[in-house]
């Protein structure tokens, strides 16, 4: 596995992250841990990654506090990965991808999975992003500042 660049002392929210979820292997356990996954074997299977890739993505989750192991529920010797609250904030951003996908990466009658509401069954409503006072940003509606420390 070739060595990647370290962002972790960029200034910048975006970069910071993308030492713990940079690449589609974290995005996909990720979404598999919200899916109710928790084994090294099921997180294989899914994602069809190899072992030691799949080890590899596991560790960096843990190690940046995204996923934590616990004991397997079941008894048994081996343990589960699951979100911490850490990992749990996510879900937008999982969200938001997903929601990006179905726009832009499926034909219109291509079947495809949808995120629904549990309680009612109901596709989930488009991610927005609003102002302090409501109104509805697109991108030439906001600028990235500085915040100074302290």
């Amino acid at each position: 596995m070739a060595k990647r660049t370290s962002h972790s002392t960029r200034t910048c929210p975006v970069a910071r992250p993308l030492d713990a979820i940079g690449d589609w292997w974290s995005l996909l356990i990720i979404r598999d841990a919200f899916d109710g996954l928790s084994r090294f074997g099921e997180f294989q299977k899914s994602v069809g990654v190899a072992k030691n890739v799949l080890s590899a993505r596991l560790r960096n989750l843990v190690q940046h506090g995204i996923l934590e192991t616990r004991p397997a529920s079941d008894g048994s010797a081996y343990q589960d990965y699951v979100l911490t609250e850490k990992g749990r904030g996510l879900f937008p951003l999982l969200t938001a991808l997903r929601q990006w996908g179905e726009t832009y990466f499926f034909d219109p009658a291509e079947s495809h999975v949808l995120l629904v509401d549990r309680k009612n069954g109901l596709p989930v409503r488009k991610l927005e992003l609003r102002a302090q006072d409501g109104r509805l940003l697109g991108p030439t509606d906001t600028v990235v500042q500085a915040v100074a420390e302290g």
